[in-house]
């Protein structure tokens, strides 16, 4: 009979482990390698849809993804409910993302992409009227201040319910209602004048009520 497996072999099939948020965060405090690996496996997905969402499809968006996990295994002992990690992630995608608008705002900096290369795109075909608009969006919501644009691109393009963006931003429900108000308003007035999003506000099924 030979030697059992070490436990690090990557040969060997472990049973299911870290059936809960509450067991995974356990685990990465203990500095479990294999929970740090699962972490970043099951939220990696989730954090770089809410990073693009913020910023639009950028190469390196990857970057910030590393760095909220950074972030994230650095202060995990300071997240108070586990069972909430997954919005305490979306958080610190959000401070993230708020970050590289501070530092980029003085100049333009945001690149368009197809429609195929953003995770999830708001319109279900990718035509050419699709990426005008695409592209049409993120050129007004660069307009906005960060607070508005961050709350408009997670309520109305990723569609995230209002208390995961209060909680994302870490602020009040009313305060979220308040921004996604200027927002709407102020993307409205100028997606009017836009030959690509005007055909869309007027079929009414693109932006909603906050």
């Amino acid at each position: 009979m030979g030697e059992p497996a070490e436990a690090d072999d990557p040969g060997v099939i472990r049973p299911l482990a870290f059936q809960s948020d509450e067991d995974l965060v356990a685990a990465v405090r203990r500095n479990d390698r294999d929970a740090k690996r699962r972490l970043f496996e099951k939220y990696a997905p989730h954090v770089a849809r809410v990073i693009a969402r913020c910023l639009g499809a950028r190469p390196d968006n990857a970057d910030l993804v590393h760095e909220v996990f950074v972030m994230a295994l650095r202060d995990i002992a300071r997240l108070r409910e586990p069972a909430a990690l997954k919005g305490w992630l979306s958080a610190i995608a959000v401070h993230a993302a708020r970050g590289y608008l501070r530092h980029k705002r003085r100049r333009r900096w945001l690149s368009f992409f197809a429609p195929d290369e953003l995770p999830e795109a708001p319109a279900p075909h990718a035509d050419g009227d699709t990426r005008d608009a695409i592209r049409a969006t993120y050129r007004i919501l660069d307009t906005l201040p960060d607070d508005q644009r961050v709350a408009f691109a997670l309520r109305f393009i990723d569609q995230m319910e209002l208390t995961e963006i209060a909680t994302a931003c870490d602020t009040s429900l009313a305060t979220i209602k308040r921004r996604l108000q200027r927002a709407q308003t102020a993307f409205v007035a100028a997606a009017r004048d836009d030959e690509h999003l005007a055909p869309w506000l007027a079929d009414g099924a693109r932006w909603g009520e906050p």
